[in-house]
C-alpha cells in the first residue's frame, strides 16, 4: 500500500495524516518497510519486549497510532527511547514486521531530524562520534594506544598493506581501560595462534552501530560508513575479525546494503574454528561453574549461541550451567539501541535495570563466573554486580581473557 492510498483512507476517515504520511512515505522506501502495514496486533512485540512494562507507547499501540493517523502523539511520548534494541518484538512477530530497525529507529530519526525530545545524554554521544569518531570524545590518535602493553606485535595496516585477517577493534575495545584488557587478551591469543593479523589503528572509527542499534542516526551513520569503507578499501585482507556484536552486525548486514561486501567473523567464530589448536596450547585450568551471557546482536540478530559454548569447552576445569533465559530467549542487558548512553533516562522511568536482573539470575545458578562476548556488557554487569551486593560472589569475563589465562598467555599482565 504506497503513502498516497494510506493518506486517502484516513482523510476519509477524518482522521489527521499529515505527519504520518511523511513518516510513511519515508519508511516504506527503505527494505523491509512496508511490512510495518503487515501487523496484525498480535501483541507479541509488547508481550515479549523487557522495556514495554515502562511504555505508555508499546510497539503495538505505536503501529496502531501510526494506522489511526496520530504519530505525533508517539513523538511525545518516552517510549521511543526506553527501546535497548534487544530485538526480541522483531525476532518473535509473527509477520516479520520490522519493529527495532524501521519503526523504532524511523521514530527516533524524526525527533533527531527535528531537533527535539532528544535525551541530553544520547546527543553528547552523537556529538562526540561526530566529532572523534567515537562516543568517548577521545582523539583518533589514541585508538591504537592500547597495543603499548599488549607484549606482542600488533601490527598497523597503512594503506597498500597485507594480512590474512584485518581485526576490527571497535570503540570500546580501543579506548576503555576495563575493556582494554581483553583487547590485549585476545591480541596475545592470536599472536599465539600465529594469525596473520593487523589493524587500522587511528584510521578505524566507530563502526555506525548507531544505526543498526536503534538509534535512528542514518546520517551519521553514513558518514561513518563513507570513511570505514574508503579505509577498508585501502588494504588487502581475506576476512575481519570483530570483537564487538554491534559492530559485527553492521560490517555483517548494514556495510553490504550500502556497498561494502566483507568476510566478517566475531572472535568467537574465529576461536570456535581452531578449537583443537586451543585445546592443545590450554595450560591452565579455570575451576569454576560459569555461566554465559548471550549478547543480542551475536545470539538473536545474528543466530550465533554455539561458538562462544565451544570455546568456553575448551578450557580445562570449566563447568558451563545455563541460566533459565538463555540462547534466543536471553534477557538482554539493557545497552542496546543506544541505552549504554540512555542509563539516567531510563532508571528515572523504569527503577529495575535489565543488567541488575540479569547478574541475579545468573548468581541463582550458582555459577562465579559470567562470562560475555561482547565489551559493552562488562562495564554493565560489574557495576550490576556491585549494586545487587553480589561482590565476591560473581565475576564477569569476557571469554577471550578466560581463554588467554588458560593458555598462559597473561604473564605480567
Amino acid at each position: 500500500m504506497s503513502p498516497e492510498s494510506i493518506s486517502l483512507e484516513l482523510e476519509t476517515e477524518g482522521v489527521p495524516s499529515d505527519a504520518t504520511n511523511a513518516f510513511l512515505s519515508r519508511i516504506l522506501k527503505l527494505p523491509g518497510g512496508d511490512q510495518l502495514l503487515s501487523c496484525i496486533q498480535c501483541g507479541m512485540c509488547s508481550g515479549i519486549c523487557p522495556m514495554g512494562y515502562a511504555m505508555d507507547y508499546g510497539p503495538r499501540r505505536m503501529i496502531s497510532a501510526l494506522r489511526a493517523g496520530r504519530i505525533e502523539d508517539v513523538y511525545r511520548s518516552d517510549a521511543i527511547w526506553l527501546c535497548v534494541a534487544c530485538f526480541n518484538c522483531t525476532y518473535r512477530c509473527p509477520v516479520g514486521v520490522p519493529i527495532t530497525d524501521r519503526l523504532i529507529a524511523g521514530l527516533r530519526e524524526e525527533l533527531l531530524g527535528r531537533g527535539v525530545g532528544v535525551p541530553a545524554e544520547m546527543q553528547a554521544a552523537f556529538e562526540r562520534t561526530s566529532r572523534y569518531g567515537n562516543p568517548f570524545g577521545e582523539s583518533p590518535r589514541k585508538r591504537d594506544a592500547w597495543t603499548k602493553d599488549a607484549g606482542v606485535d600488533v601490527p598497523v595496516l597503512r594503506e597498500g598493506d597485507s594480512a590474512e585477517v584485518l581485526w576490527w577493534v571497535g570503540c570500546f575495545g580501543s579506548y576503555n581501560k576495563r575493556n582494554q584488557k581483553d583487547t590485549v587478551a585476545l591480541a596475545r591469543i592470536l599472536d599465539a595462534l600465529g594469525v596473520d593479523f593487523g589493524i587500522l589503528g587511528s584510521d578505524e572509527r566507530c563502526s555506525g552501530d548507531l544505526r543498526c542499534t536503534s538509534q535512528g542516526e542514518e546520517g551519521l551513520f553514513n558518514a561513518l560508513y563513507q570513511h570505514n569503507a574508503a579505509e577498508l578499501g585501502k588494504r588487502n585482507f581475506k576476512q575481519v575479525l570483530v570483537g564487538d556484536p554491534h559492530a559485527y552486525n553492521a560490517l555483517r548486514k548494514e556495510y553490504p546494503r550500502l556497498g561494502t561486501t566483507l568476510s566478517v567473523h566475531h572472535y568467537t567464530q574465529f576461536l570456535a574454528d581452531r578449537v583443537s589448536d586451543l585445546a592443545r596450547g590450554m595450560k591452565k585450568e579455570i575451576t569454576a561453574k560459569v555461566t554465559y551471557h548471550d549478547a543480542c546482536c551475536l545470539g538473536r540478530r545474528n543466530g550465533e549461541y554455539e561458538a562462544p559454548r565451544d570455546v568456553l569447552l575448551t578450557i580445562p576445569g570449566i563447568r558451563l550451567v545455563e541460566m533459565p533465559r538463555n540462547r534466543e530467549n536471553a534477557l538482554c542487558c539493557g545497552g542496546g539501541g543506544g541505552a549504554n548512553w540512555l542509563d539516567s533516562f531510563i532508571w528515572q522511568r523504569t527503577r529495575v535495570p535489565l543488567p541488575m536482573q540479569r547478574v541475579q539470575e545468573a548468581a541463582k545458578t550458582g555459577a562465579q563466573v559470567l562470562a560475555i562476548s561482547c565489551p559493552l556488557e562488562v562495564p554493565r554487569f560489574e557495576d550490576a554486580i556491585k549494586t545487587s551486593g553480589l561482590e565476591g560472589r560473581l565475576e564477569v569475563r569476557e571469554i577471550s581473557h578466560m581463554v588467554a589465562e588458560a593458555l598462559g598467555l597473561l604473564g605480567g599482565y
